[in-house]
């Protein structure tokens, strides 16, 4: 499907997209059927592309047809990069967006054929992201295949067949490093009104927020499991979690937070 003849077009490569071509080339595909077009790429990308011999364009070229077409720019700017790239869809081209708020449909007008609506998160550029993603009724089990071996260099694919759950996968995993973030934030200030010093407060909490993360990551355990490991009867944890688990703690923020997303993510979509 990807090939020097009909290859793998990334457009924009940026942190996302950047991260994307930097998981395909390790996983091997070869430089020689990949095609990026950015006409703004960093100097370091410039130079990371031609030392890798992948071939990078300002705009589509003529005579291009892709195999995979990914689309990896913000989607304030989607209706004009779109609007140069019809030329790059053939019968056989998948077009993969990693666009928030940019619909299946939207893009069946505008190049047509075969469509990849995704939301992956910011730790992909680590290698450590999560993608959700949703196919149209255009997208072979071949293709998707391709699609989930090219998606899965920046962490595992979760797909699903209603589109309606994009939204809500964007509040959970598309916007949720953001609330870690937070998390580590909000500790490490509650730290601080404990009479620690900030930034001892803030390694603290940041090496616990990483550290407790890569913990769930390697534990066969659930979160509830290893919670309850952490937390003695009567303990400091208890203490703290009956705060953060009372009826008016943690959970209803949560539930409040993630319609939130939800309904914006609902709202640009149109």
């Amino acid at each position: 499907m990807v090939s020097p003849a009909t290859p793998l077009v990334l457009v924009g490569a940026g942190n996302m997209g950047g991260a994307m071509l930097d998981g395909w080339l390790a996983s091997g595909i070869d430089p020689a059927a990949i095609v990026v077009i950015d006409p703004k790429t960093s100097d370091e990308m410039s130079l990371k592309l031609a030392s890798a011999k992948v071939r990078l364009e300002q705009a589509a070229p003529e005579g291009l047809i892709a195999g995979v077409l990914v689309l990896a720019v913000k989607p304030q700017i989607m209706d004009d990069v779109v609007a140069g790239l019809g030329g790059l869809v053939g019968p056989d081209t998948v077009t993969l967006s990693v666009a928030a708020g940019k619909t299946i449909a939207y893009f069946e007008q505008r190049l047509g054929g075969a469509i990849v609506r995704t939301i992956p998160n910011t730790p992909a550029m680590i290698g450590r992201g999560i993608t959700g993603a949703v196919a149209n009724a255009a997208v072979s089990a071949k293709a998707r295949d391709e699609v989930d071996r090219l998606l899965s260099v920046c962490g595992p694919v979760e797909w699903v067949e209603d589109e309606a759950l994009i939204d809500a996968i964007t509040a959970v995993s598309g916007s949720g490093p953001a609330y870690v973030f937070y998390l580590v934030e909000c500790m490490a200030e509650a730290g601080r009104k404990c009479g620690l010093p900030a930034d001892l407060a803030m390694r603290l909490a940041r090496a616990t927020v990483t550290g407790a993360g890569e913990l769930l990551h390697r534990s066969p355990d659930d979160a509830g499991t290893l919670r309850k490991n952490v937390t003695s009867p009567n303990g400091t944890t208890a203490a703290a979690l009956s705060v953060l688990m009372a009826d008016e703690g943690i959970q209803p923020l949560f539930d409040k937070a993630l319609k939130a997303a939800r309904d914006r993510s609902r709202e640009l979509a149109g």
